[in-house]
């Protein structure tokens, strides 16, 4: 079955083949680990995890990084210079007031002012949000890539760029990338260096314009012995650019000139990924990076845009534990929330759609225990011609379909299938790729869910089967147990609910 992707480089849904037929190689942009990713970053994180468990899902061997950002990264990244400060600047001072007011723990970050040990907490974090939410690559700690340990192979690739004619060193002891050295800067944005000079395709720094050749260029390498985090270099002491960072990540780790897949949220498209290619195009000599950029589109809130102002700027805790809409939101239907919407579409993330996840969520758990009983639990392997199997990779295929799959799922789980362990079989198969149905399940694909978390869940469910039971004593003690955790109880039509008190 072909595969289609929509490429932002070409604007276009082309036929998807792997560089190598052996391994699709795949590069994420990651978080910048200066506070807590918002549901608006796990969007773009999971978009990726749903390209990756899909052509996996088709038989593909993925080999799929992201990087974690801990330094370069400033504050004015619409600027392909970055302006203002290096975030892990401000998240030093921001730090401090949040170990007052308790939301980062007391003892997490001893030592406010050391950057490292906010990025250590920071990204432990992320990892764990993402671990919760099943997205793979976070589970895998050799593919989760730090730029801070990988100075030395950035400097190589900017003194490689200063060889190829790439690159110059300013009189500021800033070494800026040329982009009049290479004629397809802009390719991917649109923003040819004639629209960047008028100020139509994107900002330019004024800061530096008189130590640049040209106003565009970026920086790559900054000496200042001042910053927060800096390094000895052939330029001076100082710090990488932001851009350069995943340049030398993704070639370094996944050990190619040109790769399959780039993925990344749209705010990135410039200058972050525009300047990636003109960096990696310029050290390997190849007219292309990734083949293939793919790019998630913004996710607004109740129709509004997402800001701390608004008190709509939610963290994947914030909604799990019940701050964002009042009730608990099990991981999985907040995973389902995140990806139905097809990527390329803005996405309204709303209490609405959190319940009808979470109802999709249900009848896939359900369905799975019917047939688990039915059959004893032994799935049979089943292949794309199984006819639920057939209509849901046709939608994946679609350029990532995701709606259109759930279309076709859903009401076959409201059916009863004459043969329960091929059911199984091609729920398990469909679980691999969606991982949204992982209660009471043993699929590989399955979300993970935080101890504690797990714990309280498991207790609900004992207190409904109490219940069921009419053992009214034992329900009065699990539910006491439940509350004595910090828990607020309620019941539901869909059983019993736990919410996590605020204090």
């Amino acid at each position: 079955m072909e595969i289609k992707f929509y490429n932002t480089l070409t604007n276009t849904t082309e036929i998807f083949q792997p560089v190598e037929s052996d391994c699709v190689r795949m590069y994420s942009c990651g978080p910048t680990v200066y506070d807590f990713a918002h549901i608006g970053n796990f969007r773009s994180f999971l978009f990726a995890d749903v390209i990756r468990r899909t052509l996996e899902f088709f038989g593909h061997k993925v080999h799929h990084v992201m990087n974690i950002t801990d330094v370069g990264h400033m504050t004015d990244d619409a600027n392909a210079d970055g302006g203002g400060e290096d975030k892990m600047q401000a998240a030093a001072r921001r730090v401090k007031d949040d170990k007052k007011s308790g939301k980062v723990p007391e003892g997490a970050v001893q030592n406010p002012d050391d950057p490292y040990q906010i990025a250590k907490f920071y990204t432990d974090a992320f990892l764990q949000d993402a671990q919760t939410l099943g997205i793979k690559v976070a589970f895998e700690s050799d593919n989760i890539l730090h730029a801070t340990q990988h100075i030395g192979a950035m400097q190589e690739m900017i003194a490689l760029l200063i060889a190829n004619g790439h690159a110059y060193v300013g009189p500021d002891a800033v070494v800026y990338y040329s982009v009049e050295s290479f004629p397809s800067y802009g390719r991917l944005s649109g923003n040819t260096l004639d629209r960047l000079l008028t100020g139509a395709g994107g900002r330019i720094s004024d800061e530096n314009q008189a130590n640049k050749r040209h106003p565009a260029d970026f920086m790559l390498w900054k000496a200042d012995s001042s910053h927060i985090m800096k390094w000895d270099s052939p330029w001076g002491m100082g710090y990488p650019g932001w851009h350069i960072e995943c340049s030398c990540m993704a070639r370094k780790r996944l050990g190619r000139d040109v790769i399959d897949i780039h993925t990344g949220g749209e705010d990135l498209i410039f200058p972050h990924h525009e300047c990636e290619i003109a960096q990696t195009c310029g050290a390997t000599g190849k007219d292309t990076f990734a083949r293939f950029w793919m790019h998630a589109r913004f996710l607004m809130v109740e129709g509004e845009k997402m800001s701390k102002s608004k008190g709509n700027f939610w963290t994947v805790r914030d909604v799990l534990e019940g701050r964002a809409t009042g009730t608990q939101v099990h991981p999985a239907v907040l995973r389902l929330e995140l990806i139905k919407s097809h990527y390329r579409a803005n996405m309204n993330f709303t209490k609405k759609g959190l319940l009808d996840s979470a109802g999709a969520v249900k009848r896939l758990t359900d369905f799975r225990t019917k047939l688990e009983a039915a059959c004893g639990g032994k799935a049979e392997n089943v292949d794309l011609s199984y006819p639920i199997l057939k209509e849901f990779a046709e939608a994946l295929a679609d350029d990532l379909n995701v709606a259109g799959a759930l279309g076709a799922i859903l009401p076959w789980a409201s059916s009863t299938p004459s043969d329960p362990a091929a059911a199984l079989g091609a729920l398990d198969r469909i679980n691999d790729v969606l991982s949204i149905a992982p209660l009471g399940s043993t699929s590989s694909g399955a979300v993970q869910v935080s101890g504690e978390r797990a714990a309280i869940e498991d207790l609900c469910h004992q207190l409904d089967e109490a219940r069921k039971r009419k053992d009214f004593t034992a329900a009065d003690g699990l539910r006491a147990e439940i509350q004595k955790q910090g828990y607020d109880v309620k019941t539901s039509p869909n059983g019993t609910i736990a919410e996590k008190r605020l204090a």
